[in-house]
């Protein structure tokens, strides 16, 4: 049977919990922002690192916030090294997965396409959601390294000089 657990330990817990999130909102701010869009995979993976530390400590009662703090400084720390480790080239491409060019004057790479893990579908609704619908209204569509897709459409040619506008 589960127990309701008792309020000081509760209590603990939500302390715990919000002494370590302080201490990882105060880090943050002094790191640079980056929209949850843009995340590139080793900063998923800080993030999920990050969601357990505070989870464990926070509920755990063999573990003392400060270890929860020091376990949070050390991540944020890896990651400001490997944040900074990316302006290399070498280690960037390493880090960073590699842009893509989907489609190129209307045309798709269907191997790039494969490469990226994408769909035909997922294309379709993807260039949907930027306004077109079909592939040759599309110049360019790039998958970029943060995984998501750029569309740039193809000009429209001017109407001829004997048309009414």
């Amino acid at each position: 049977m589960l127990g309701v657990g008792s309020f000081a330990a509760a209590t603990t817990a939500a302390g715990k919990a919000l002494v370590l999130f302080l201490v990882a909102a105060v880090v943050f701010r002094f790191t640079q922002r980056r929209a949850l869009a843009d995340l590139a995979p080793f900063d998923w993976v800080v993030a999920a690192a990050i969601g357990a530390v505070i989870g464990r400590t926070a509920t755990a009662r063999d573990t003392a916030w400060t270890t929860g703090a020091a376990a949070l400084l050390a991540l944020l720390a890896a990651h400001a090294v490997i944040e900074r480790l990316r302006f290399a080239a070498p280690l960037r491409r390493l880090l960073d997965p590699p842009t893509r060019v989907l489609i190129r004057d209307g045309r798709v790479d269907e191997r790039a396409l494969r490469r990226s893990g994408l769909t035909r579908s997922d294309l379709d609704a993807v260039l949907r959601s930027h306004g077109h619908t079909s592939v040759a209204t599309v110049r360019l569509a790039v998958f970029e390294a943060q995984g998501g897709i750029s569309v740039l459409a193809r000009p429209v040619p001017p109407p001829s000089s004997g048309e009414r506008q």
